[in-house]
C-alpha cells in the first residue's frame, strides 16, 4: 500500500512547502466564493479546507489532485437543497452537511463494490450540459450581487432574470464599480502575471476600498463577521424523510465528482509517471467527505484549476494540501477580522470569472461541428438542469447516456468481407453490396457483442446480404466472423436461431471464423456455434468452401509430391491469413 506524502524527499521539501503557501492564496478565497454559491457561510468554505483536506491527502493515491468543494458542486448543492430548504437558515445547513455524509457514504460503496465505472455514463456532452445548466443559474444570482441586486437566489431561474431585469433600477453604483474593478484586475492580471493569486489580489484590494471609502456605508454589501475558531464535531440531525430526499441529489454529486476526479487523477497519474488506484481514490473521496459533513462544511470533490496549479508551480506531493489546512486553521483562529469588510460585489466578480468555464460555450461549438446528436443530448440537459431543476437533470442525464448508448450499440457495423488475392493481407475489407466474399461464399463481419439491442438486426443485415447476393442460387455457404462478438443474451440468441433456421432452410451451410476462446464456452451454451464448422481465419474458411481450381502446376505438383498436397488442403494450417495464430483473423 503506497504511504502517505508519497514522493516527498529532502530535496524537494522546500519547493512543496513554497506550493504550499500559494495553494493558500488561491484556495481560501475560492472557498469563501464557493459557500456563498452554495448558500451557506464563508466558514462553511473554510472547514472544507481543514479535516476533510487532511483525510483526503492521507488516503488518496494520488500525489498531486486537490480536494476541495468546486463551482460545480456548489451550484448543485445550492440547487437542490434550495427546493428542500430556505438558504441562509439552519435547516439549509444542516441539509447541507447531511448531503456531504450521504456522497461520502455512496462513495465508500463505489469503491466497495468497484461500481466506479458508472461515472462513465456520464460522457462530456451529459456533463458539459448539466453542469453548465447548473453555472447559469448560479451566474444571474451572482451578477445581481455584483450590482448590488437583491433577488431571491433561491428562486426559479425565470424568477431570478425577473427579478435582476426589473431591479436594474434600482443598483448600486459602488457596488457596479468595485465588480468592474474585480473583473478587470482577474482578467487583466492572468494575462499578464498568470502565477499571481489574483483573487487574494482583488479580496484585498477591494477590501482597503471599502476601509478607506466607507463605501459599506453607500449600500455595499459585505461578508460580515465570521466565527473564529477551529471547525467543531457535529452530526446532523434530520427526519428520515429529509435523508432521503437528499440521496438523489447526493447520486448527481457522487456521480459528477466521480467522473471529474478519478479522470483528472489518472491524467496526472500518466503525465507524471506514478501509479493510481481508482478504488482507493473513491475511498479517500468518501472519508473526505463523511469527514465535510461531521465538521460542518459541504459535499467535496476534485479541483482541476488547483491542481493544474500545483503541478505548475512543481508540486509532486499531497503537502501543499496539509499546509493549506494549516494556514486555513492559523487564519480561522487569529485572523477572521480581516475577513469581516470583504465587499460581497469582488467575490461575486470572483465568483462569476470562476463559473464562466462551466457555461461550456466552447465546449458546445465542438458538439456542434463533430457530432449533432451530442450536441442535441447536451442541450437537453443544459435546459432541464436550468429550468426543471438539478435532480430533473440528472435523472435526464442517465436516460440520454443509455438511450446514446443503446443507439450506438444497435446499429453496429456489419459488413460482408471482400476477397483480397493477396495471401498475406487480412481478409477484414468491405465488400460492395450484392457481392459475395468468393464464389458461393458469403462472410458476414459482425462489429459488436450480440445482445437484446442488435440480435434482429445483425439477423436481418445477413439475411439482406444473403437475398442481394442472389439468394440460395448464388450462395451456398454463410461465414460468420465472431472475433467481435465477446458476449451474448438471451434475446439475441434467439434471433440468431430463427436466422439459422432461415439460412438452412434455403439450403445454405452456416460456418464460423475467428471466434474468441474466451466466449466459446458462451456461444456454445447459448446455442449459437451448434455443431457449425469454426475455422481459424476468415481465409481459412474461403480456402475450405471455396477453393483456386488447381493450376496445371499444382496438379503437377500433387502427382510428385502428395504428402505436401494433403496437409495445403487442411484449411487448419492456412496461416498467412493476417500474419497471426489459428485465433486471430
Amino acid at each position: 500500500m503506497q504511504r502517505p506524502l508519497a514522493g516527498l524527499t529532502r530535496k524537494n521539501l522546500v519547493r512543496e512547502l513554497l506550493a504550499g503557501v500559494t495553494l493558500i492564496a488561491i484556495a481560501i478565497p475560492l472557498n469563501i466564493g464557493y459557500a456563498q454559491i452554495a448558500g451557506l457561510p464563508a466558514t462553511a468554505g473554510l472547514y472544507a479546507l481543514i479535516v476533510p483536506t487532511v483525510v483526503y491527502a492521507l488516503v488518496v493515491s494520488s500525489r498531486q489532485v486537490v480536494a476541495s468543494p468546486d463551482a460545480a458542486a456548489a451550484a448543485l448543492v445550492a440547487s437542490s437543497i434550495g427546493g428542500l430548504a430556505v438558504a441562509g437558515s439552519a435547516s439549509y445547513a444542516t441539509m447541507a452537511l447531511a448531503q456531504a455524509i450521504i456522497c461520502g457514504v455512496l462513495f465508500l460503496l463505489l469503491a466497495v463494490f468497484r461500481l466506479g465505472f458508472l461515472a462513465n455514463f456520464l460522457s462530456k456532452p451529459i456533463l458539459v450540459g448539466f453542469v453548465g445548466g447548473l453555472a447559469l443559474d448560479i451566474l444571474v444570482s451572482k451578477v445581481a450581487k455584483m450590482l448590488g441586486i437583491t433577488i431571491d437566489s433561491g428562486g426559479e431561474f425565470v424568477d431570478k432574470v425577473v427579478g435582476l431585469v426589473t431591479g436594474l433600477p434600482s443598483l448600486n453604483v459602488w457596488s457596479l464599480l468595485i465588480s468592474a474593478g474585480s473583473i478587470a484586475i482577474l482578467l487583466g492580471g492572468r494575462r499578464l502575471l498568470p502565477l499571481v493569486p489574483w483573487a487574494l489580489v482583488v479580496l484585498i484590494v477591494s477590501t482597503v476600498v471599502v476601509a478607506l471609502t466607507d463605501a459599506d456605508g453607500a449600500g455595499v454589501a459585505v461578508l460580515g463577521e465570521v466565527p473564529a475558531g477551529p471547525p467543531t464535531l457535529t452530526w446532523p440531525i434530520l427526519e428520515w424523510s429529509a435523508w432521503l430526499a437528499l440521496v438523489p441529489s447526493a447520486i448527481a454529486l457522487t456521480m459528477v465528482t466521480t467522473a471529474e476526479g478519478l479522470l483528472v487523477s489518472r491524467s496526472y497519474g500518466e503525465k507524471r509517471h506514478y501509479t493510481t488506484s481508482p478504488n482507493r481514490d473513491l475511498v479517500a473521496f468518501g472519508l473526505g467527505n463523511i469527514a465535510a459533513g461531521a465538521q460542518g462544511s459541504f459535499a467535496v470533490g476534485s479541483s482541476t484549476s488547483r491542481t493544474a496549479a500545483m503541478d505548475q508551480a512543481g508540486s509532486r506531493t499531497q503537502l501543499p494540501s496539509l499546509v493549506l489546512a494549516v494556514g486555513t486553521l492559523v487564519l480561522l483562529l487569529f485572523g477572521t477580522a480581516l475577513l469581516a469588510d470583504i465587499p460581497s460585489p469582488a467575490i461575486g466578480a470572483i465568483v462569476a470569472i470562476a463559473i464562466l468555464p462551466l457555461l461550456g460555450v466552447r465546449e458546445f461549438i465542438g458538439l456542434w461541428r463533430l457530432d449533432r446528436f451530442e450536441f442535441w443530448i447536451g442541450a437537453t440537459c443544459f435546459l432541464v438542469a436550468l429550468f426543471i431543476g438539478s435532480i430533473a437533470g440528472i435523472v435526464v442525464a442517465f436516460v440520454l447516456a443509455l438511450v446514446n448508448l443503446a443507439r450506438r450499440a444497435a446499429n453496429p457495423a456489419i459488413d460482408v468481407l471482400a476477397r483480397n488475392d493477396n495471401p498475406a493481407d487480412s481478409l477484414l475489407e468491405g465488400a460492395p453490396s450484392g457481392s459475395t466474399t468468393a464464389p458461393g461464399v458469403v462472410v458476414v463481419r459482425m462489429a459488436a457483442p450480440l445482445f437484446f439491442a442488435n440480435g434482429d438486426v445483425f439477423a436481418q443485415a445477413v439475411k439482406a446480404a444473403v437475398t442481394a447476393a442472389g439468394g440460395a442460387t448464388a450462395v451456398q455457404h454463410v461465414v460468420i466472423d465472431m472475433e467481435a462478438v465477446t458476449d451474448v443474451d438471451v434475446t439475441a440468441s434467439e434471433s440468431f436461431a430463427a436466422l439459422r433456421t432461415w439460412i438452412e432452410d434455403a439450403g445454405i451451410t452456416v460456418s464460423f471464423s475467428r471466434v474468441r476462446t474466451t466466449a466459446r464456452p458462451r456461444l456454445t451454451r447459448f446455442g449459437i456455434l451448434g455443431n457449425a464448422r469454426v475455422y481459424p481465419t476468415n481465409r481459412a474458411a474461403v480456402a475450405a468452401l471455396a477453393p483456386e481450381p488447381a493450376s496445371w502446376r499444382d496438379r503437377l505438383k500433387a502427382r510428385l509430391f502428395p504428402e505436401a498436397a494433403d496437409s495445403a488442403e487442411d484449411p487448419s494450417v492456412v496461416i498467412a491469413d493476417d500474419h497471426i495464430t489459428k485465433s486471430s483473423n
